[in-house]
């Protein structure tokens, strides 16, 4: 099968690396996902030496996938480790999180501080030397904002021309910060230990949550087609109405399923990583899924991904 060139709209589930994708120019939003192509690379094939955690995508359309080992540059047939410049290192080579800036700068959160990379520079920011960085996220004025922990604390921090300011360390977070998401209405939401807190505009507010965000990903928090935030929760998926946590229905599943990774398509459709029910999709008012026994790596989705329109 020919796996140079990925489809326009792929989407990719990792953690088993699949990449789902239509025959077409893009998602057909008519079709269930046994309906599409997939293409799978797995550990065990010898595609990476440990478990895929994250994924972004340069300008130049090459994939970067973060893995416990190190960041591989992936262009559809081969990986290849990061070959970093002499004298240039990653804060660890546990790769947390990744992400592609508006500017092209690949930002790189790993178990030890956060390093950002382009033009063949690698910087790293000493104020989160040794900070666990487990979400990244660039608002709408070019701010990116890191979260994750360092030690005993739950930290967020707001990186901007090149310095960054940390909050947290008065302990107001918690453990960790877990998930970042900025709405369409440019409000910046955290998942934290102590609850969801609106960080911006306006001085931060928390709610606190009866259903706890899973898991150290940005794709527990999304929002619903009215704008309203959504929660992957333990309980299913939660929406946000005035302050409270409330259901939010999926169409074919049990209210009390567990979500872990929220993502939207182009096409107005939602995908659904679960710990342990594989993929979900709903499009059309309708429900399907893929899991193990129809061919996926694996039951568990670490991460979600859909690239960009294949230019090259």
């Amino acid at each position: 099968m020919e796996r140079a060139r990925r489809p326009r709209g792929t989407v990719i589930a990792l953690g088993i690396l699949l990449a789902c994708c239509s025959c077409a120019s893009a998602l057909d939003p008519s079709l269930d996902i046994s309906q599409y192509a997939h293409n799978a690379w797995k550990i065990r094939e010898g595609f990476s030496k440990g478990r895929v955690t994250s994924i972004a995508q340069t300008p130049d359309g090459y994939l970067w996938l973060g893995t416990e080992f190190g960041l591989l540059r992936f262009d559809g047939v081969r990986n290849v480790l990061w070959d970093q410049t002499a004298g240039e290192h990653l804060p660890s080579r546990y790769i947390r999180n990744l992400l592609t800036a508006r500017d092209g700068r690949l930002w790189i959160g790993t178990y030890k501080g956060l390093a950002s990379w382009k033009d063949g520079k690698l910087t790293v920011y000493r104020e989160l030397a040794g900070q666990t960085v487990d979400a990244l996220v660039e608002d709408r004025e070019g701010t990116v904002w890191a979260g994750g922990y360092a030690g005993s604390i739950g930290r967020l921090c707001a990186i901007q021309s090149g310095s960054a300011q940390c909050y947290g360390d008065d302990g107001g977070l918690g453990l960790w910060v877990a998930s970042l998401y900025e709405d369409s209405r440019g409000s910046l939401w955290a998942g934290a230990q102590t609850g969801l807190w609106r960080w911006k505009p306006g001085p931060p507010k928390l709610y606190p949550m009866k259903y706890g965000v899973i898991g150290t990903s940005s794709q527990t928090l999304n929002e619903s087609g009215d704008g309203a935030l959504l929660l992957a929760t333990q309980d299913g998926i939660r929406k946000l109405v005035d302050g409270k946590a409330e259901a939010y229905s999926i169409p074919g599943t049990s209210p009390r399923f567990q979500a872990a990774r929220l993502l939207w398509d182009r096409n107005g459709g939602l995908w659904i990583g679960t710990p342990d029910r594989g993929l979900l999709h709903v499009h059309q008012g309708r429900t399907d899924g893929f899991t193990h026994s129809d061919g996926l790596s694996g039951d568990y989705i670490n991460k979600l991904f859909v690239d960009r329109e294949d230019e090259r």
